[in-house]
């Protein structure tokens, strides 16, 4: 087996007495989450069975559970046992699938491969204030809308409203096109923000929200009354479909990306 991978040097951050668990049958996925989660202040237990796992369950804050394991074993067999064993010791599961099997003995379930590091450390700092008897609420709209974006491509400019044209998610991409750091556009409303520059989107906004029906527009128009410099030989598609939110309100997604250039823009 090759050696782990070494990883980049880091500041750790000191976060006192917190002793996590962490179970997957691959040692070089092992080694990697320790490394990191040692990094920034974690004392982490590594183990690669149930039965390992068990031996340590009277003495961890926190378990960070795999949930395909090998010789047919699953991370959420430990989660059961531990439970029962210390029922308010907080666990993530992380899998490659969402599974509605679990049975809802975790508190948090992760996608590994998707999740990221900054996930998996927002998860542990927020059960650290349920492990001190504080209440936790993880906000997991940010991961949410994020994954959604993910699925349409980094080339695609999204965002994310409601019916109101307030801005639930702006990503990268439809940021920088608009002039804005992604974090200005949460909570403000595109048509107080942009009168002038957005065409008339309230209509098709509270049209997609509330009838569920999809906007198509494939024309040189693209999103903004005064187009940006080289602009005016694109063709856009765009793309208006409809979403519940995650506090079950009706919502749209806009994506909208480059078809074509005329071969006039090159020249």
């Amino acid at each position: 087996m090759a050696d782990p991978p070494e990883l980049p040097e880091t500041a750790t951050v000191s976060v006192p007495n917190v002793r996590v668990l962490l179970l997957d049958d691959e040692p070089v996925n092992l080694h990697v989450r320790c490394a990191i989660l040692r990094q920034h202040g974690y004392h982490c237990l590594p183990v690669s069975t149930i039965e390992e796992a068990m031996e340590h369950f009277d003495s961890i804050d926190i378990a960070v559970l795999d949930y395909h394991l090998g010789s047919g074993q699953f991370g959420t067999e430990a989660a059961h046992y531990l439970r029962r064993r210390r029922p308010h010791v907080p666990i993530i599961i992380l899998s490659a699938t969402l599974d509605r099997s679990f049975g809802g003995v975790e508190d948090m379930h992760l996608l590994k491969g998707y999740s990221s590091v900054d996930d998996l450390l927002l998860a542990l700092s927020s059960f650290e204030a349920k492990r001190r008897g504080a209440p936790v609420v993880v906000d997991a709209r940010d991961f949410y809308y994020s994954r959604i974006s993910l699925a349409i491509g980094s080339d695609v400019l999204v965002q994310i409203f409601d019916d109101r044209g307030v801005w639930l998610y702006c990503n990268d991409t439809a940021a920088d096109y608009l002039g804005q750091p992604r974090d200005w556009f949460p909570g403000r409303c595109v048509f107080d923000e942009m009168p002038t520059l957005m065409r008339d989107w309230r209509e098709i906004l509270q049209t997609v929200a509330h009838s569920r029906e999809t906007y198509i527009d494939r024309t040189r128009r693209g999103l903004l009354t005064i187009p940006c410099a080289n602009e005016q030989k694109v063709t856009w598609s765009v793309l208006a479909f409809p979403i519940t939110l995650h506090d079950s309100r009706p919502g749209v997604v806009l994506t909208a990306r480059i078809l074509d250039r005329s071969p006039a823009f090159y020249a």
